[in-house]
């Protein structure tokens, strides 16, 4: 026998609707909503600390920007004016030159030596990680630091190299520092010590990556060790030296603390780059706005290749 209550019951359970499916609309647009959430603090921090200044450089750039603005708030726009008068400084080819001698030098070095090292830690011998971690402290030491000590070591009159070359009879008062034909070699030098720790971490992690098997198959075809190197290891690294010379390019091309504590740009504007010229322009000179040109100029050069290393990542990436 059906009660009232349970036929009640049925006629509900049979009347009511289906619960609603959840809008896929909906989803994603939280889910794009989620996604800028967690991005958001990146971008305002990029726009703050890199967007802002990089746009207010390119401003000052056409303004006649002195210590007065920062009395008076205004700095009137004076065209092209600090461009033509940068450009047509003989200071300015002069350190876009130098800027070119260093960083191609400074690249070679570092390349040659961190590879030749890279294939040296590959092969497996006592202490290998041990040395691996004494090279890498160039590196990690501030590079104020290195210049400073590199200035005393270098020094014509009490420096250790110096004295060290005396004791084997072979000159000791070079002017390393002092001397507008040394100067830029001996930075050169320097800057390439400071960075052989970074391309040998890069290039012997690209060396792990490739198959051992391939260099098994070379050996069983009676190929050389130059000639695995050059027909299958250099190859098979070519990613990696990519990636490894636009990063070593983008971070010697605006180099300054190094310079400055060596040489100060000296002597004669003999180890002048780009890096130091922007300096001196907007704080020695106090003429922000050519300091503001060529700093756009570092910029340029840095984006350009920028560019070359996003390629290279995603040719890498495939």
């Amino acid at each position: 026998m059906t009660t009232p209550t349970s036929t009640v019951s049925a006629q509900a359970l049979s009347t009511a609707s289906p619960a609603a499916a959840p809008d896929p609309g909906r989803i994603a647009r939280r889910r794009r909503l989620a996604q800028w959430g967690f991005v958001a603090p990146a971008v305002v921090f990029m726009l703050l600390f890199f967007g802002y200044p990089l746009v207010r450089n390119v401003v000052m750039s056409f303004q006649d920007y002195t210590p007065k603005t920062f009395f008076t708030g205004e700095a009137p726009f004076n065209g092209a004016d600090n461009w033509s008068h940068v450009f047509q400084d003989a200071l300015f080819g002069k350190a876009l030159w130098h800027t070119l001698v260093f960083t191609a030098g400074s690249l070679l070095g570092q390349f040659c030596i961190g590879l030749a090292l890279a294939v040296f830690f590959s092969r497996r011998f006592p202490l290998n990680g041990v040395l691996r971690s004494l090279i890498l402290l160039p590196w990690l030491v501030p590079m104020v630091v290195s210049g400073i000590v590199w200035r005393r070591i270098l020094d014509q009159d009490t420096g250790v190299l110096n004295s060290f070359l005396d004791t084997l009879g072979i000159g000791g008062h070079t002017p390393w520092l002092t001397s507008p034909e040394m100067a830029l070699l001996s930075v050169v030098l320097v800057n390439i010590w400071i960075g052989i720790p970074f391309n040998m971490v890069i290039l012997y992690g690209g060396l792990q990556e490739i198959p051992k098997e391939l260099h098994e198959a070379a050996a069983l075809d009676g190929a050389s060790a130059w000639r695995t190197f050059r027909s299958v290891t250099l190859p098979m690294l070519k990613p990696v030296v990519t990636v490894v010379l636009v990063l070593g390019f983008m971070s010697t091309v605006k180099i300054l603390d190094l310079i400055l504590a060596l040489t100060d740009g000296g002597p004669a504007d003999a180890t002048q780059t780009l890096g130091t010229l922007t300096y001196q322009n907007s704080f020695v000179q106090l003429d922000f706005g050519a300091g503001a040109v060529v700093g756009n100029v570092l910029i340029l050069i840095s984006a350009v290749f920028a560019v070359f290393y996003l390629r290279a990542n995603r040719t890498e990436g495939k």
